[in-house]
C-alpha cells in the first residue's frame, strides 16, 4: 500500500508539470553560469594584460653551444611536458627526469634576438632574481625591450648620471609625447586638410572641363586658390621638419641582461616603466594609462599593440547607420503585412519567405551586397555624380554605407517579425473604438496602434543590433579592412564620409587572432577586444531596452 501511495504521489507530481518547470529553471541557470563563466574568463585574460607584470632575471646553465646567457622577461605561461619532448626542443634535461616544468618567458628584444617569447625548462634555470632597476620599454615598432637603463643622451652627449637618469628619462619622455601629439595634429589635420583641399580643386577643375565650362576666369580662380594651399603646405611642412628634428634630439642607451647595448631614439618610445620598483598606487596608474591607450589610441605593430579606437568608432557608427535603415523599412513592411495586405496564401508565403531570410548564411548577404550595392548601385552613382573621379571609384568600392545597407538587409526580417507580433497583440477593440469616434484608418494607425506597438519595434531593433554588431563574414566583402588610415568622420567637408572603408571589432579579433605574425603577443589582445565587443553590444542593447521599458510603462499606464 505504501509503495502504491508513493507511486501515485510521484505520478501526480509528474502530471502537475513541476518536473518540467524545474528542468527549465535548471537549464536556464546552467546557461547563465556558462555565459558568466565565459565572460569572467575573457575578462581575466583580457584585462590582466594591462597590469604591469614582474620582471625576472633568469641565470641559465651552460649548454653544449657555450655558457648560458642570462634572460630577462615576464612569465607568461607555464606547463608540464614529457622530458622526451623537451629534449626534442633542444633543452638540456637530466636523464633521471621523465617530466619537466617549462615556463614561457616574454623576453621581448625581438630585433636583437629574433624572438619575443621563449620556453625555458626549469632544470635549465640556475637562479632567478627580480632586479628593482629592470626596465620594460614599449616601442612604436618591434615590441617591448627588457633590460636596464644605461644612459640618456641629447645629440649624442650624456645629460644625466646615477640617480638623475630616471627623472631625466621621465621628463624627456613627457616632452616627446607633447611633440608627437603636435606632429600628429600637423600631419593628419593640417597637412591632411590641405591635401584634401588641393584634391577637391583638381576634381572641380576636371568636372568643369567635362562639362565644357572651364573658361579662363574659372580656371584662374581655382589656380589662385591652389597656390594659396600650396603656400600653406610649405609652411606646415617646414614646421613639421623642425618638430621632427626636435623629437630626434634625445636618445636612450639601453643594456640587455646579456650586456649588449642599444641606442633608441625617444621618437620610437611609447612608455618606459620599472614594474619591480612600483608600489600598488603606481601600478594602478600604469594600468589606467594602458587601458586608456587601448580604448582611445590607434593600433600599431600589425594591430598587436596600441589601441582599438578606430575599430570601436567603426563598429558603433556602422550599427547606428544600419539601425536607421533597417528599422523604418522593417516597420513599414510589418505594417503593410498586418494592417493593409489581404490575408491569404500570398501574404502567408511572404511571411514564410521573411522568416526564411533570417536563416540565410550571412556570407550570402555579403556576396549580394558586393554585387548589388557596390558594383551596381555604387558604380551607377559614380557614373552619374562623380564622373570627374573616374576611373578611381568613390561609391563603387566597398565602404561604410554598403556595409550598413548589407547588414540592414540581413537584420530587417528580425524587425519585421517582432513588429508584426507587436501589432497582432493590440486588441481589435482599440482600433474599432478609434474608428467609431471618427478617426480615419491612417489616424488610428499613426496615433493609436503604432505608439502601442513601439515596445515590439524596439525589441526587433535590439535583436537586430545584437546580430549585426558581431557579424564579420559579410563585412569582409563590403567595407571592413585591417587598418583604416582615416576615420569616416573628420573635419573635411562633407564631414561624414560614408564611402570610406572602416575598421570593425569583430574583424579586428579575427585578424589579430588568426592573421597575426606574433600569435603569443596577440593572444591577450584578442581576449581584451572580444570583451570590449561584448560590452559595446550590451551597452547598445541596454540603451534600447531602457527605451523599450519606458514606452511599455507609458502605454500600459494609458491602458489602465
Amino acid at each position: 500500500m505504501a509503495t502504491s501511495s508513493t507511486g501515485s504521489t510521484l505520478k501526480g507530481w509528474a502530471n502537475s508539470g513541476s518536473p518540467w518547470v524545474w528542468l527549465a529553471a535548471g537549464s536556464v541557470s546552467l546557461s547563465l553560469v556558462m555565459v558568466f563563466g565565459l565572460l569572467l574568463l575573457i575578462a581575466a585574460r583580457g584585462l590582466g594584460q594591462f597590469w604591469p607584470g614582474e620582471i625576472w632575471r633568469f641565470e641559465l646553465a651552460p649548454t653544449a653551444q657555450g655558457p648560458g646567457v642570462p634572460l630577462l622577461g615576464e612569465i607568461a605561461e607555464e606547463e608540464t611536458v614529457s622530458a622526451t619532448r623537451a629534449r626534442a626542443a633542444g633543452e638540456v634535461i637530466p636523464e633521471n627526469l621523465t617530466e619537466v616544468r617549462r615556463l614561457l618567458i616574454k623576453a621581448g628584444n625581438r630585433d636583437l634576438t629574433g624572438f619575443d617569447f621563449k620556453w625555458l625548462g626549469v632544470p635549465q634555470i640556475v637562479a632567478t632574481t627580480q632586479p628593482a632597476d629592470a626596465l620594460v620599454v614599449e616601442r612604436e615598432e618591434w615590441g617591448n625591450l627588457y633590460g636596464f637603463l644605461a644612459d640618456v643622451r641629447e645629440n649624442g652627449k650624456s645629460v644625466a648620471q646615477g640617480a638623475q637618469l630616471w627623472p631625466e628619462l621621465a621628463a624627456r619622455l613627457e616632452r616627446k609625447r607633447g611633440l608627437r601629439a603636435e606632429i600628429k595634429h600637423i600631419e593628419k589635420d593640417v597637412i591632411g586638410g590641405i591635401n584634401y583641399g588641393i584634391e577637391r580643386l583638381r576634381l572641380k577643375q576636371h568636372k568643369l572641363e567635362l562639362d565644357g565650362r572651364a573658361d579662363a576666369a574659372a580656371v584662374a580662380t581655382l589656380h589662385a586658390r591652389k597656390l594659396e594651399l600650396e603656400q600653406e603646405y610649405t609652411k606646415a611642412n617646414e614646421h613639421l621638419a623642425k618638430l621632427n628634428q626636435e623629437i630626434a634630439r634625445d636618445t636612450l642607451l639601453f643594456r640587455t641582461a646579456g650586456g649588449e647595448e642599444k641606442e633608441i631614439p625617444f621618437a620610437k618610445l611609447v612608455r618606459v616603466a620599472q614594474p619591480n620598483a612600483m608600489n600598488i598606487p603606481q601600478k594602478i596608474v600604469h594600468y589606467c594609462s594602458k587601458l586608456r591607450e587601448f580604448l582611445f589610441d590607434e593600433p600599431r605593430e600589425a594591430n598587436t599593440e596600441g589601441g582599438v579606437f578606430p575599430a570601436i568608432f567603426g563598429t558603433v557608427l556602422m550599427v547606428i547607420i544600419m539601425s536607421l535603415f533597417a528599422t523604418p523599412f522593417g516597420v513599414i513592411a510589418a505594417i503593410y503585412l498586418r494592417e493593409y495586405a489581404t490575408q491569404g496564401p500570398l501574404t502567408g508565403a511572404i511571411r514564410i519567405a521573411v522568416n526564411n531570410l533570417a536563416g540565410v548564411p550571412s556570407v550570402v548577404y555579403g556576396v549580394f551586397g558586393l554585387g548589388f550595392f557596390v558594383y551596381f548601385v555604387g558604380g551607377s552613382i559614380d557614373a552619374l555624380l562623380f564622373p570627374e573621379r573616374l576611373p578611381a571609384p568613390t561609391f563603387g568600392t566597398p565602404g561604410l554605407l554598403w556595409s550598413s545597407l548589407t547588414l540592414s538587409i540581413l537584420t530587417v526580417p528580425v524587425v519585421i517579425v517582432a513588429t508584426e507580433e507587436g501589432l497582432a497583440r493590440i486588441p481589435r477593440a482599440i482600433r474599432e473604438g478609434s474608428l467609431a469616434l471618427g478617426a480615419t484608418k491612417a489616424e488610428t494607425l499613426w496615433r493609436i496602434v503604432l505608439p502601442m506597438a513601439t515596445p515590439a519595434m524596439m525589441t526587433g531593433l535590439i535583436l537586430a543590433v545584437a546580430r549585426a554588431a558581431g557579424e564579420v563574414a559579410p563585412l569582409m566583402m563590403v567595407g571592413v579592412v585591417k587598418l583604416a588610415p582615416s576615420l569616416p568622420l573628420d573635419g573635411n567637408f562633407p564631414y561624414v564620409h560614408l564611402d570610406r572603408k572602416f575598421m570593425h571589432l569583430g574583424f579586428h579579433i579575427y585578424d589579430v587572432g588568426f592573421q597575426s605574425p606574433n600569435v603569443e603577443a596577440a593572444r591577450p589582445l584578442v581576449y581584451a577586444t572580444a570583451l570590449l565587443l561584448v560590452a559595446i553590444i550590451m551597452a547598445l542593447n541596454l540603451a534600447a531596452i531602457s527605451i523599450r521599458n519606458r514606452l511599455r510603462e507609458k502605454y500600459n499606464a494609458a491602458d489602465h
